[in-house]
């Protein structure tokens, strides 16, 4: 009997957004688990203390909080997940599963072609300023923007 190869439900491409962004590349029904957030998890410590993925734009991470404190740092050992942009009207949203494992889930039915989204939700541990919401502006284009990749308060 011959083995199939099941093709991954997107690929990664150039986005309007931001870089590369992740699209799919088939219709991705809403509530399909669609990939798992990985990297090296570390602390937050250490995270931090490693050179930027890019020294033009250094608040640009591939750096995952999750609920035990630490963090999946997908510059190390990451897969496509990492390539996902913030949307603040998002078609995507990430979840952590009771292993402390990261995963990326269609909200709703996803169209073939579109780019795959989630609201970061960023949080910082400072005084959110107007400077601080700038340097995290968002691109996603929704009508609903909140003009920031940070969580409302």
């Amino acid at each position: 009997m011959p083995a199939f190869k099941i093709s991954k439900p997107y690929s990664v491409r150039s986005s309007a957004i931001h870089g590369r962004g992740v699209f799919a590349s088939r219709t991705i029904r809403k509530g399909t688990v669609i990939v798992e957030y990985r990297g090296e998890r570390t602390s937050w410590e250490a995270a931090s203390e490693r050179q930027d993925n890019d020294c033009s734009d250094p608040l640009h991470t591939f750096i995952f909080a999750t609920s035990d404190g630490r963090v999946i740092d997908a510059s190390r050992n990451g897969n496509a997940a990492r390539w996902i942009n913030h949307s603040c009207a998002p078609n995507c949203e990430a979840y952590e599963d009771g292993d402390g494992r990261v995963f990326i889930e269609a909200r709703r039915t996803i169209r073939a072609g579109d780019e795959l989204t989630y609201d970061y939700q960023l949080e910082l541990d400072e005084r959110i300023t107007a400077k601080l919401r700038g340097e995290y502006a968002c691109r996603c284009g929704a009508k609903s923007c909140r003009g920031t990749l940070l969580a409302p308060r």
